[in-house]
Parts: structure tokens; sequence; C-alpha cells
């Protein structure tokens, strides 16, 4: 008798990609940054009239998200953050120990 006949037992597919409970979140946890969903793929038609003008197909624009370590006295956190807040002066202030971190920071964002 085969394992995988048994019911229950979890196929071959499944243990080698397991599901994710939720989907990961790509949002920047500082910022608040997601990404912009009425961007559109255009493929360059050339010289064959109107009839067959280029399709504009619909695609996502997502953040460009780091994972960052930022170290404090109570530990060090992870976070998702786009990478034009890594520049701004806020950041900086709480990266080198001027300012502590938010609160809002640390939650992790969700769908």
């Amino acid at each position: 008798m085969n394992m995988r006949d048994v019911p229950g037992y979890p196929s071959l597919n499944e243990c080698r990609h397991p599901r994710r409970e939720t989907p990961m979140a790509k949002i920047c946890q500082v910022s608040g940054k997601k990404g912009n969903t009425s961007a559109k793929h255009i493929r360059n038609q050339h010289s064959q009239g109107w009839k067959y003008k280029a399709p504009h197909k619909n695609r996502i624009q997502h953040a460009n998200l780091q994972t960052v370590r930022l170290k404090t006295p109570t530990g060090t956190y992870r976070l998702k953050v786009a990478t034009s807040v890594l520049t701004s002066p806020e950041w900086a202030a709480v990266a080198c120990g001027l300012k502590p971190i938010p609160r809002a920071w640390l939650k992790k964002a969700e769908y």
C-alpha cells in the first residue's frame, strides 16, 4: 500500500510547495506604499494599421521593497521598507538611534 493513497496524507506536490496561510503583503511598513494597479504593459506594434493596434494588457507595478534590520536596545527588528524611504531624514534619525521606532512601523502589513 502506498502512503499517498491514504486519505488525509499530503501529496508530493503539497509537500514540495506548502501553501501560505495569507499571501505575503507587498506593502512598505513605514510609508504604506503599495503597487500601482492601473499600469499597462504596452507592446509596440509597427505599421500594421489601426485594426492591429498594439495590445495594452493590465499589469501591477510593485513597490521596490527591501528587508532592513534595525537594531535597538530592546532587540533587532526586520522591516520591509521602500527604497524611497531609506533616503528620508525621518528614517535616518530612527536608524542612527536619535528617535525611537514608531509603533506603527512594527505592525506587519496585511491585505
